[in-house]
């Protein structure tokens, strides 16, 4: 995927954090999609757009642009400004109470947002999954703790993260909570190579939440974080 097809698209208004493109982007050339227009794909935890956007443009399939913190209304307008209004879809749910029918996306992405709430067992299976189609697709892309580091997030993070430290788990610790089961092909988790460029775009951005990640990068991001990605593939039907 060329990324640099999206750069007019990408501001300080857009951007919410490193650059979910370059995550996004990634995620897609290690494990590639093939859809046609009528699949449809959830985009969880959307965010301003930026990576639904892409997605469509990308996959020419449907997207439901979902995210609990930024109005459907908002995405609604930069879809339309931004010429994807018919093949993109912006919702604002809770991803712990999503109204979808079961089985009815192709694939179901999330960049930078999964942390926010899906860290404990049983979370995937009973709240995402049984949304996935057979056969379907789940890619994440989020920051996460190394492995070397695992189980010291609130240790290591907390003068950065607060008392959001504990929502940055290792690679290892992401499958095991992804877990298995009957639909469940496999799931591969890993640190993301995309990491140093996705967090220089971020930091170049002239925006307060920037330049406090900056203050920290070197000391506390750098060294003990990294970008976690999961690839989850569905059972066919048996």
């Amino acid at each position: 995927m060329d990324i640099s097809n999206y750069k007019t698209y990408i501001s300080s208004e857009t951007m919410m954090g490193p650059n979910s493109i370059r995550i996004l982007a990634e995620l897609v050339d290690k494990y590639p999609l093939q859809f046609v227009p009528d699949d449809i794909i959830l985009d969880l935890g959307c965010g301003t757009g930026l990576t639904s956007l892409v997605i469509a443009k990308e996959t020419k399939a449907k997207v439901i642009a979902n995210d609990l913190w930024i109005s459907a209304e908002d995405n609604g307008k930069r879809f339309a400004k931004w010429g994807v209004k018919d093949q993109v879809t912006p919702m604002c749910e809770d991803a712990n109470h999503l109204h979808f029918e079961r089985k009815q996306f192709r694939a179901l992405i999330s960049i930078d947002s999964y942390h926010y709430f899906a860290g404990f067992k049983g979370f995937f299976q009973e709240k995402i999954l049984p949304f996935v189609k057979d056969n379907g697709t789940v890619l994440i892309g989020i920051p996460g703790l190394k492995d070397e580091y695992t189980g010291r997030s609130k240790e290591l993070l907390s003068d950065w993260l607060g008392d959001d430290a504990y929502m940055f788990k290792s690679p290892k610790h992401w499958r095991e909570l992804i877990g298995s089961g009957d639909r469940i092909e496999s799931v591969t988790t890993w640190e993301m190579d995309c990491f140093s460029k996705a967090w220089d775009d971020w930091l170049a951005v002239n925006n307060r939440f920037a330049q406090n990640d900056k203050q920290h990068f070197e000391t506390i991001i750098k060294p003990y974080t990294c970008f976690v990605g999961i690839y989850i593939k569905v059972k066919k039907a048996s």
